[in-house]
């Protein structure tokens, strides 16, 4: 480790400012150790440190006025656009993000500074927000599903840039003891900031607002980004190293015989494709919202919330199960995701009274949420336990090019949307999720709790 100087004033009010908040933030106590990064970032971690932690809120608020699964759903859903682009939405949010990732993740490696490309990736993120701002504006129906789901590709594709480049910077710059609490603070201004802006829309009438609150909203996302731009451009990142950028997609395919020789793998890649109803399930869940809600904005603003607040009280509660058997928490989650859209389903077809309050609605996607995050941390900690040192990339490659794929293919049951109806897809789903639950069951166990 490289000992630091204190952060004493160099002549310049700012810095010396800097320097104390970065102290405060931290913690006295080792404040001026510097690990496991560049000699010559010491003296910058201050800079950089408030300056990732800035654009990383930023984004993160960006990404939530922009939602996949709540925002753009519920924007469609108000412009006319057919439930078939509805279904779409979350498998290229998250399809877009994994598969150029891995594509382009070599590329990153071998050029000695990554930040450009995070601003490159906040630039066209910024752009694609732009657009979608105008066809909230001015175009309606297909046109307008046609332009969000194309547009939302772009966006996907700019994040997957900022994904690959962004831990990379990170661990150049800020201190290894550092970026926990960097992150935490990010997360935790991020969800006060989400919270604010469910509040927010509780209060705005649609009749009032008309479709120029989610032009407002994407377009304040993309003012959002802009401003991440200038904040992680004034990171001070020292040239590092260009090798080990081997190609993922490459190393995906010479590895695919592992479906094939490796049942307790090929297993895990089966439950794991079988999870995907439970990630696609949300969009629907905010359509049905909406229909019971007349369009009212204050029903968006308690699914923001209920979201905020989903994340906020499941993680630790997860975590702590995941510890014991990760298994056990993917078949809790699906199970739980998947008795919920039952009840739902059958309460929707009986026309049920206590369905038509917006709360009710936000109550039962932020349960939806908490379920979905089971099954996430789950299978993350299930990959992790299974594998070792020797295969885990390969798991990781092999895994992700799967689901990515899948993913895709699963946007199709969107189609059933404009055939049977929201209520019948999520009916649907919810079986399906229970199906997973009994595979994920069926899985090896793996943790090392999990006998006990």
């Amino acid at each position: 480790m490289t000992q630091l100087p204190p952060f004493e004033s160099s002549g310049k009010a700012s810095e010396d400012t800097l320097g104390q908040l970065y102290n405060l933030i931290t913690g006295d106590e080792d404040a001026r150790v510097c690990r496991d990064i560049p000699p010559e970032s010491c003296h910058d971690q201050p800079r950089n440190f408030f300056a990732y932690l800035g654009a990383n809120t930023l984004n993160k608020v960006a990404d939530e006025l922009s939602s996949a699964k709540l925002v753009l759903p519920w924007m469609l859903g108000a412009l006319g656009a057919p439930a078939a682009f509805t279904g779409f939405l979350v498998p290229i949010r998250e399809s877009g993000v994994l598969l150029p990732q891995m594509a382009v993740a070599a590329y990153v490696r071998r050029m000695p500074q990554r930040k450009p490309v995070w601003l490159l990736g906040a630039l066209l993120s910024a752009l694609a927000l732009v657009g979608m701002a105008a066809a909230a504006m001015w175009l309606d129906g297909a046109t307008a599903g046609a332009a969000v789901i194309g547009l939302l590709v772009v966006y996907s594709l700019a994040r997957g840039l900022c994904s690959v480049s962004a831990k990379d910077v990170l661990g150049k710059t800020v201190s290894k003891s550092r970026r926990g609490r960097l992150m935490g603070w990010s997360a935790a201004a991020g969800g006060v900031l989400t919270l604010a802006l469910g509040l927010w829309l509780t209060g705005v009438s649609f009749d009032d607002a008309g479709r120029e609150i989610f032009a407002v909203m994407l377009f304040g996302a993309a003012m959002l980004w802009l401003i991440a731009l200038v904040l992680f451009g004034s990171i001070l990142e020292q040239p590092g190293s260009t090798e080990g950028g081997g190609n993922a997609l490459q190393v995906a395919r010479e590895n695919l015989r592992l479906l094939r020789d490796d049942q307790p793998f090929r297993q895990f890649v089966f439950g794991r494709t079988s999870m995907l109803a439970v990630a696609l399930a949300p969009p629907f869940y905010v359509l049905l919202a909406q229909q019971s809600a007349a369009g009212d904005l204050a029903g968006l603003g308690m699914l923001v919330i209920a979201s905020g607040l989903a994340a906020a009280i499941s993680s630790p509660i997860w975590g702590v199960l995941g510890d014991r058997s990760s298994r056990t928490v993917m078949a809790l989650g699906a199970a739980g995701a998947g008795v919920l859209g039952i009840v739902v389903s059958l309460a929707a077809y009986s026309d049920a009274s206590w369905l038509k309050h917006g709360w009710v609605h936000a109550l039962i996607f932020m349960l939806l949420i908490i379920m979905h995050s089971g099954v996430r941390l789950g299978r993350k900690v299930y990959l992790v336990d299974m594998a070792n040192e020797q295969n885990r990339a390969a798991y990781v490659a092999v895994s992700n090019s799967v689901i990515g794929v899948m993913m895709l293919l699963g946007g199709l049951v969107g189609l059933l949307g404009d055939w049977l109806g929201v209520v019948a897809v999520i009916a649907l789903l919810s079986v399906w999720s229970m199906l997973a639950a009994v595979g994920a069951l069926r899985l090896r166990e793996v943790s090392a709790d999990g006998g006990t």
